[in-house]
């Protein structure tokens, strides 16, 4: 969904969201990444702390009741305050029953231009978690984890079936004529890889529209979509228009396909020690 400047508007719609989503059968809904304002880390200003909410807060009070309500899970978003000066960037991971299974805290945090992360968000401190809900087991990571392999295979190692990235990611509107096909290109073989490497199916939800100055603002190129455990796109959507995807995903899939490409089966982990070095000299 694009998103407005105020918070109480962008909430309000993504509950609209989840009820339409739920009338049309979906059993766990993600939302995007920090849906509840515009992407403020374009910018570093220290009034933007005030976007932040605790958990129990406003978000998380009503999503488990959304949930609840409706028999859904929901994989929410929020920028969290923690404590004063501490900030992460947190999925929210609510069972059908209206009762929050549990957070996860982006682990990767980036610092890029327009994408200056770094300044609003500790890094996560409660490692790559699985969550058992009335559907299926999940997890989630969040957009900048999605360029990281060992994210997502320990996600899988964990029995994650459907992996959820809630994103928001856009180009650089100076660099979409150079640069924007291949950089959607990138994004998304990386996850559908993740999807193949691991034998699961992965979710990506993105934000759509523009957000900013015409000069330093960022075009946000949707294309949520869902891979299944072969890699194969089951759906994806538009770059410039606001959509809820219905996508099934059976686990009998990831079951035949690891049968058939037993890629945990032969992993050598008794050699794979350095891999904990930040470089190897």
């Amino acid at each position: 969904m694009a998103c407005s400047l105020d918070p109480h508007e962008n909430l309000t719609k993504a509950e609209w969201r989840i009820r339409e989503a739920a009338g049309r059968g979906a059993q766990i809904i993600c939302v995007q990444e920090l849906f509840r304002s515009q992407y403020f880390c374009r910018e570093e200003k220290a009034e933007l702390f005030d976007l932040a909410e605790p958990v129990p807060g406003p978000t998380s009070q009503s999503f488990t009741r959304l949930a609840g309500e409706l028999g859904v899970v929901i994989v929410g978003s929020i920028f969290e305050r923690r404590a004063a000066g501490v900030y992460h960037n947190t999925a929210l991971v609510i069972d059908a029953d209206g009762s929050l299974l549990g957070l996860y805290r982006k682990m990767h945090i980036p610092d890029d231009p327009l994408f200056f992360e770094k300044y609003y968000f500790t890094p996560g401190d409660l490692g790559f978690r699985c969550f058992d809900t009335r559907f299926a087991r999940i997890a989630a990571l969040v957009c900048w984890d999605q360029w990281y392999p060992e994210a997502a295979r320990l996600a899988a190692l964990g029995g994650a079936q459907v992996l959820f990235y809630p994103t928001a990611i856009g180009w650089h509107p100076s660099e979409k004529v150079q640069y924007g096909v291949a950089q959607h290109d990138a994004w998304r073989t990386i996850q559908r890889a993740h999807a193949i490497a691991n034998g699961l199916y992965v979710a990506s939800v993105n934000r759509v529209g523009y957000e900013g100055p015409p000069e330093h603002g960022l075009e946000f190129w949707g294309a949520s979509f869902v891979a299944d455990p072969f890699g194969r796109l089951l759906a994806e959507g538009t770059h410039d228009q606001e959509e809820t995807l219905i996508v099934e995903c059976d686990p009998r899939q990831i079951e035949e396909t690891r049968r058939n490409w037993p890629f945990l089966r032969d992993r050598r982990i008794d050699a794979y020690a350095p891999i904990l070095n930040r470089v190897i000299d």
